[in-house]
């Protein structure tokens, strides 16, 4: 395509602020992007974008369309803006949906039925019937939807997705996650979505590391139990604050994850990550180890760079940083910023390769490279991810229940069922 691609996100709060604009914007900076639109419920998270020193810094003279506009008064909602705006865009342009959980499916669905490519970040959806039903909606009209598991773009896991295929390791047979996320949370937006009814830590950003394993081993989960504690945040609302998951795999693989929203704000990390799994070979055994909170990577400053924050600090460099370059401002490196930039970056290789004059057919030519990236098993998609959705409804099934286990089957269409 001779332009870049008119990008729409969908949700103004963390990730958007942390991750997806600066990376969007280095990606207009390099053509695949044109026009940038930021939707979300009302305008205090856009002024906060629009007044981030960091991201203003590192690339001068960008900005972004707020949608609601900056002047409506900061208490007024607009819920259902973000569907006009998708409506009015160019067909086959990019919706990135960055909202909370429960509203991923709503949203999603708005924009395939706009004719727009979508970028989702995870879980796609709570439902393995609402992943199905996008994966077939999808395809009918030759779009794209990615999935942002953006550690599947970290070079440790690519390194041992092929050494795991080529036998290096052997089997999987027992493994253990964790993630922790920083207790401030609690103070944060998450307050208002992030209850016992809605979703858990587990569903939150255990899937990182269920769709990891997956993703390295190419192993199915059969089934899952989940533990939850609750809590109450500072607001009142009564939330899943930690969970326990052991997910088990077609092999007889168990894999214990542990999630919650609890790290120290002082510690020196940003949270505390790390997956370790074990396998077997014949007449030995193998270790895949992830220590992701610690990447070798540690600074002591002279004042916290945040208001309660740690002097030292872990620094992990690989996940998404800012760091000069040879233009003004600065870019985003790390395997976030690979991940959306290959996201992005499909959708306009699509539309540029089916957009060529020798391209006759230009909906059959979009559902053939589609159907190359599903086989390809990179990118998440709903075609080659589903495994997600089935663990993330059979783990709300069962934190619901006491931790009871719930069953997947594949066949003969997939499902959940109590064990």
């Amino acid at each position: 395509m001779k332009n870049g691609l008119d990008i729409t996100i969908v949700g103004g709060g963390m990730i958007t602020n942390d991750l997806i604009l600066p990376s969007v914007y280095h990606l207009k900076r390099l053509g695949i992007v044109e026009n940038i639109n930021v939707c979300a419920l009302n305008t205090p998270p856009l002024k906060s974008l629009k007044n981030n020193q960091e991201i203003a810094e590192g690339f001068p003279g960008l900005d972004f369309t707020p949608f609601p506009a900056i002047e409506e008064p900061e208490d007024r909602t607009f819920p259902d803006l973000y569907k006009e705006v998708i409506a009015s865009m160019n067909p086959r342009q990019a919706v990135i949906v960055a909202l909370p959980d429960p509203l991923h499916y709503t949203a999603v669905i708005s924009a395939l039925q706009s004719n727009q490519h979508v970028v989702c970040v995870k879980p796609l959806v709570l439902k393995y019937s609402q992943a199905e039903e996008i994966r077939k909606l999808a395809y009918q009209h030759g779009l794209f939807v990615g999935i942002e598991y953006h550690k599947r773009f970290d070079r440790r896991s690519l390194i041992a997705r092929r050494a795991y295929a080529m036998g290096h390791f052997g089997e999987f047979r027992m493994g253990e996650a964790k993630l922790i996320e920083p207790y401030f949370y609690r103070h944060s937006n998450f307050q208002n979505w992030f209850t016992t009814d809605k979703t858990d830590p587990f569903t939150y950003i255990g899937c990182h590391y269920v769709d990891l394993v997956y993703f390295i081993t190419g192993l199915k989960p059969v089934n899952v139990s989940v533990t939850g504690v609750q809590g109450r945040f500072p607001n009142g609302n009564e939330g899943y604050l930690w969970s326990h998951g052991r997910v088990h795999f077609e092999n007889e693989a168990v894999l214990s994850v542990i999630n919650g929203l609890g790290y120290p704000d002082e510690g020196a990390g940003s949270n505390e990550q790390c997956m370790t799994i074990f396998c077997e070979g014949s007449g030995n055994g193998s270790l895949i180890k992830h220590n992701d909170q610690f990447r070798g990577v540690t600074h002591s400053y002279i004042r916290p760079l945040e208001p309660g924050g740690s002097r030292f600090k872990f620094v992990n460099p690989d996940f998404y940083r800012l760091v000069p370059w040879e233009e003004s401002g600065f870019k985003p490196v790390g395997y976030g910023y690979d991940s959306v930039a290959s996201l992005v970056g499909t959708i306009h290789r699509i539309e540029e390769v089916c957009a060529s004059a020798d391209v006759q057919d230009t909906l059959a030519c979009r559902r053939d490279l589609l159907s190359e990236i599903d086989e390809r098993g990179i990118i998440a998609t709903p075609a080659n991810s589903y495994i997600n959705e089935l663990v993330v409804e059979a783990a709300r099934s069962s934190i619901t229940r006491g931790g009871r286990v719930i069953k997947i089957e594949y066949k003969p269409e997939p499902h959940i069922e109590e064990k």
